[in-house]
């Protein structure tokens, strides 16, 4: 048998989106082999290039080479600069996509029919392309033109309201995730819709249109407590850390730093309450079953933390690890990338770049057993396979590459 390739080796992504969400759909199938190419405004290409500190350095000109925010979600593509204002560099576009399987993009609504790059025109000379719209709101509705970023996207979509402490305790008060969870899981599904997609044209030679916003995806992904408010009608609240259906679920403060406990059934809570010498918990018809928890939360919580309290963090990981009870650090990123776990996993990755030398990456997560994940080409410097991509696939001279560059549209 030969070299593994990847699962989507026969697929051409053209990616006209920016910042996260598009990209990181983008980026997920290079990872799975699909040549993807990234079209960038020329001089200044997607907006996250210039969202530093920190930089990765440039190695042979001195200077900062690429933020480490477009690093984090453009590995494994083509950067072609093309100026899509222009008529010629529409044309170019148009024909880059007549040879590809899917597009994606983040444009406001109706922002590329103007030039001719909407689904209409584009599927109209390739009826079989996939094309992915990404919006804050949707292509309909009352806010369909309203500009949408992943902090709002947080706060109009609920997750706010169930993250952070509540209002009566010290620091209590709304809080958005550490990172932009709303873009990256609008990214995931539009990777789910594409293969979809894709999946259904191989069945009838037909592509379609996939409209997806980061408000629905918000909604769609607050799962248990969209449920805990649609079965009981009560909007549930923040609680900080801890679980709103299960008990004890949540941190705990050793003598000398924090962990979290994660007891998920009831045979679980029993040994707890064997290593802490309090036996008849699990017997108490308050506290033996998870509901009997969730009711009595707000007593047994404080029993348990004053036992939490006595010993240190990594002697109570040990005791609850031993005895087969959900635990664990909670880790700064330096100790997660010298966690050996993560480390045997390979979650990071060095590649060479063009102008940094070397760029340190997160590895994708899939682990497939037949086809290859990962690209091993770093994230692109602006434009630097314009000229390679469009003589290979546009069939253009170097004369016609030069007359282009001179007049700005690449």
């Amino acid at each position: 048998m030969g070299q593994p390739t990847g699962a989507l080796s026969h697929i051409r992504v053209l990616d006209l989106s920016r910042v996260l969400a598009g990209p990181w759909s983008s980026q997920v199938l290079a990872d799975m082999g699909a040549e993807v190419i990234k079209i960038e405004r020329p001089d200044t290409g997607d907006d996250t290039r210039a969202w530093g500190p920190p930089y990765a350095p440039d190695a042979k000109h001195g200077g900062p080479a690429e933020s480490a925010y477009f690093l984090s979600t453009n590995r494994g593509k083509a950067s072609v600069t093309i100026d899509i204002t222009q008529a010629e560099g529409q044309a170019l576009v148009k024909d880059l996509a007549a040879r590809c399987d899917v597009v994606i993009e983040n444009f406001k609504v109706g922002g590329l029919r103007k030039y001719g790059l909407d689904y209409d025109s584009l599927s109209a000379s390739n009826p079989a392309l996939v094309y992915c719209s990404i919006t804050g709101f949707g292509q309909t509705g009352p806010y369909a033109h309203r500009p949408g970023y992943d902090f709002m996207i947080q706060a109009m979509g609920g997750l706010m309201s169930v993250t952070g402490e509540p209002d009566e305790v010290p620091g209590g008060g709304p809080e958005k995730v550490g990172v932009a969870l709303a873009d990256i899981l609008t990214g995931l599904y539009a990777t789910i819709g594409i293969l979809g997609a894709l999946a259904h044209r191989d069945r009838s030679g037909q592509g379609q249109h996939i409209d997806l916003a980061l408000l629905d995806v918000q909604v769609a992904c607050l799962a248990n407590q969209a449920m805990n408010y649609l079965v009981s009608g009560q909007a549930p609240g923040r609680l900080g850390n801890a679980h709103p259906n299960i008990v004890p679920y949540q941190t705990f403060a050793a003598a000398d730093g924090h962990f979290i406990l994660a007891v998920g059934n009831d045979s679980q809570f029993k040994r707890l309450c064997g290593l802490l010498g309090e036996h008849h918990w699990a017997q108490d018809p308050r506290f033996a079953s998870n509901a009997g928890r969730v009711d009595q939360r707000a007593e047994l919580v404080p029993l348990l933390q004053e036992h939490f309290k006595r010993h240190s963090v990594d002697r109570w990981l040990v005791d609850l690890e031993r005895i087969e009870v959900p635990c664990g650090p909670i880790n700064t990123l330096d100790r997660v990338f010298a966690d050996p776990q993560v480390q045997h996993r390979g979650m990071r990755l060095d590649l060479p770049h063009s102008l940094a030398g070397s760029v340190p990456q997160v590895a994708n997560p899939l682990n497939m057993s037949v086809s290859k994940v990962g690209s091993g080409k770093a994230p692109p410097a602006l434009g630097e396979d314009t000229e390679s991509v469009l003589a290979r696939l546009l069939d253009l001279s170097p004369d016609r590459l030069r007359a282009l560059r001179e007049t700005g549209i690449i």
